[in-house]
């Protein structure tokens, strides 16, 4: 929560919640959830990911994913962010579309299960066609600074009905060479700048980037 209030405090304009960032982030529990959407007043968007590693799932996963997918929508959240991929590293359309389709009204972010796809174009169609309003990618690389040039050919093709969100390694020294490069439709940042283990945002580092994208 100290993460999620520096964001609100800083100007964030969402929050992707998650536990155990050092995994990569999972689905946070339902009183987390809860919680932060009683504390916070900017939109919480939960990850519906029950593990870390491949975004391969089993139907005991999904079913699992389901029941956490309907609770973040009565319990009255505004999106989530999700995503599941096939053996071969593509899009899994079909499951990402039924997960679209559990979780209506709310918004689907399709996170960075995309960037494992093996071409970037086919992966965008893929979570169109799934029904997603937002993308989370790096541009199918390590950070989003390396890849822009992707992000913004995507961001071209998207078309006014699909949101890319530039995140990866997104922070305050970089941000400036990253909107000139990627010209992203949104960014996303941990904002983590310690190494202590904590994984805690930094609120001032939040605020710089807040300011420079709203000047």
């Amino acid at each position: 929560m100290r993460s999620c209030r520096a964001a609100e405090a800083a100007g964030a304009g969402r929050i992707e919640l998650c536990a155990d960032p050092g995994a990569g982030g999972v689905t946070p529990s339902w009183g987390l959830i809860q919680f932060a959407l009683e504390q916070i007043s900017i939109p919480v968007f939960p990850m519906i990911r029950p593990r870390g590693g491949n975004f391969i799932y089993d139907a005991d996963e999904l079913a699992v994913m389901k029941k956490d997918i309907l609770k973040c929508r009565e319990l009255g959240c505004m999106g989530i962010a999700t995503g599941v991929q096939l053996a071969d590293n593509r899009i899994d359309t079909d499951t990402l579309a039924r997960l679209v389709e559990w979780a209506g009204p709310m918004e689907v972010t399709c996170h960075k299960v995309f960037d494992r796809a093996p071409d970037a174009l086919e992966a965008l169609n893929a979570v169109m066609k799934a029904g997603c309003k937002r993308i989370l990618t790096s541009g199918l690389a390590p950070t989003a600074v390396e890849g822009a040039e992707v992000i913004r050919m995507l961001t071209a093709a998207a078309g006014p009905h699909l949101k890319i969100m530039a995140g990866g390694g997104v922070r305050s020294a970089n941000i400036a060479a990253l909107v000139a490069g990627a010209g992203a439709h949104e960014y996303h940042t941990s904002a983590i700048v310690s190494s202590d283990g904590q994984y805690l945002s930094d609120e001032n580092e939040i605020s710089t980037i807040v300011r420079y994208l709203n000047t």
